[in-house]
């Protein structure tokens, strides 16, 4: 059996822009690709074409996308499709790097497709583009009740907990470069045994 190749060509960091929602659990996307930009010397600029901030990376040899939509969460679809449609990039070859509320602060997940399992930038993107896309789950933890969860996403993390996304967003920085060769399975497997 071979392995799985995927091809990455953009990789789209969730949240919402303005400084009232930049420390928010729901930013976690942002904080995602904002550091692989610092890693890489590169910086966003805000491109009204595809309605986000933009900037292109290099990952083994491989110009990838970043984008962050500025549409807020709810419309992140239209912000991909305009980038994916301009650069003709497959919705395979997208990761959409999102918070997560059925994982705990420190815990970082890859997955291939699915649903929105409630999270309306995902449910966005679906109806834009279909739910063929990959995604990195970043675990924000749960408030312990579905009535809480607005609440307690649009609020910042205690030190702790985002001292342990912090450390699980940096397990999944460690993975990129596989990810970039299009090693998804070796890169799920380093990931999720970290």
């Amino acid at each position: 059996m071979t392995a799985k190749t995927v091809d990455i060509d953009l990789i789209v960091g969730l949240g919402n822009p303005g400084a009232d929602y930049e420390q928010t659990r729901h930013n976690a996307g942002f904080w995602f690709v904002d550091e692989i930009a610092r890693l890489k010397g590169a910086h966003f600029r805000p491109e009204t074409k595809f309605s986000g901030d933009v900037c292109k990376v290099n990952l083994e040899g491989r110009d990838i996308w970043l984008l962050k939509p500025a549409t807020f969460m709810n419309l992140s679809g239209q912000a991909v499709q305009k980038l994916a449609g301009f650069y003709k990039i497959p919705v395979e070859n997208i990761l959409v790097a999102h918070d997560e509320i059925d994982l705990d602060a420190g815990t970082t997940r890859l997955k291939s497709s699915g649903g929105h399992g409630g999270h309306n930038g995902l449910r966005d993107i679906i109806a834009h583009l279909g739910k063929d896309f990959h995604r990195l789950r970043i675990g924000v933890g749960h408030p312990g009740s579905k009535d809480k969860v607005v609440d307690f996403v649009l609020h910042k993390p205690s030190k702790e907990e985002q001292m342990a996304i912090e450390d699980s967003m940096s397990d999944a920085l460690r993975v990129l470069p596989l990810l970039a060769e299009g090693n998804w399975e070796k890169a799920v497997h380093r990931l999720h045994s970290s």
